[in-house]
């Protein structure tokens, strides 16, 4: 799948509308004294924007992948500026600095830990003049969130299996994609070492489970989706199919598109999507399970991209970033 030039510039434009939109705001802030209570935009002047620090990250995200596939995009030179005004290096450093006041060790662990990591390697290799200042700016943060992984890894002896943000295989699997791209051999042999640790044994996913009412991860396929980064194929198909036994999974339906945890919904198809995809692509052609997960996916991209503008900031300052990730994701020949 590719990102066409038309929905990409309307991706692009739901991002750049909140970006640096700072209110409504929901923070995770621990007060350590009267002086921590400040306005999100002095708390993370990078990352104010989009309601929340982790979504402001995926926001920033979606702004370079589309610009960097697409450099002639009519909003080209809003995307340079609103990267401009956030990537420099006094805010980055700023960013920092919070992480490493007190009380600041859980802070964004470790969904928008790894969300930062997905935006350093989106900006990994990029020969382009202001993606080398951006990548500058970023790099003692994400260095500092590398470190956090590597450190906190082998302390959590038990593996997360919600549906949100603290699902532990979905930001496994996006910092073991950063590690690789960065040559950071130490995070990925980390994050491969905890996989096989956490998940390596898992059978008979209990997928009748899914979904909660405000997932908008599956906790089964996220772990699959790391699993095929992690195995062989020729290991990974049959930890699948012990994995898999009733691999039955629909579209979900959202009750209310104005309530920010129903919202969560949609974002559901969109990750279902692109977990199934990945999934089907990982599996030999002659293998039967192959074509009942991309038909899966199909259905949950339509499911999801047919909501993508919602008319409503508690579903559009976040989705289009799922829509435009499910872009990156070929579907299975």
């Amino acid at each position: 799948m590719t990102l066409q030039p038309d929905a990409a510039s309307r991706f692009a434009r739901l991002a750049l509308a909140c970006v640096h939109r700072e209110y409504p705001n929901a923070l995770s802030h621990v007060l350590d004294g009267d002086g921590d209570v400040a306005p999100p935009s002095r708390l993370h002047p990078a990352f104010y924007g989009c309601l929340d620090w982790h979504s402001a990250v995926h926001g920033h995200w979606l702004l370079a992948r589309v610009l960097r596939a697409s450099p002639a995009l009519p909003e080209a030179a809003a995307i340079r500026a609103a990267l401009d005004r956030s990537l420099t290096a006094a805010n980055l450093a700023a960013e920092l600095a919070y992480f490493r006041a007190p009380n600041r060790g859980a802070f964004e662990r470790t969904y928008g830990w790894a969300w930062l990591l997905e935006l350093a390697r989106a900006l990994h290799g990029w020969d382009d003049h202001d993606a080398a200042r951006w990548r500058a700016a970023l790099a003692p943060l994400a260095g500092e969130l590398a470190h956090r992984y590597r450190a906190f890894l082998p302390k959590q002896r038990y593996p997360i299996r919600t549906g949100v943000h603290a699902n532990t295989a979905f930001g496994m699997a996006l910092a073991l994609d950063y590690a690789r791209d960065a040559g950071d051999a130490p995070l990925e042999a980390a994050l491969v070492a905890r996989a096989l640790a956490y998940y390596a044994g898992d059978r008979d996913a209990p997928i009748g489970w899914e979904p909660s009412g405000e997932d908008f991860l599956s906790p089964a396929l996220v772990e699959a989706d790391l699993m095929r980064r992690v195995l062989p194929a020729a290991r990974f198909a049959p930890w699948l199919h012990a994995f898999l036994v009733e691999p039955a999974f629909a579209p979900v339906e959202v009750g209310d598109r104005s309530d920010p945890k129903l919202a969560h919904l949609d974002g559901l198809n969109l990750s279902r999507a692109w977990c199934l995809r990945a999934i089907a692509g990982a599996l030999s052609p002659a293998d039967p399970l192959r074509a009942r997960l991309a038909e899966a996916a199909d259905a949950h991209a339509g499911a999801g991209l047919a909501h993508v503008a919602t008319g409503d900031y508690m579903g559009e300052h976040w989705l289009a970033t799922f829509a435009v990730y499910l872009s990156l994701v070929p579907a299975p020949r």
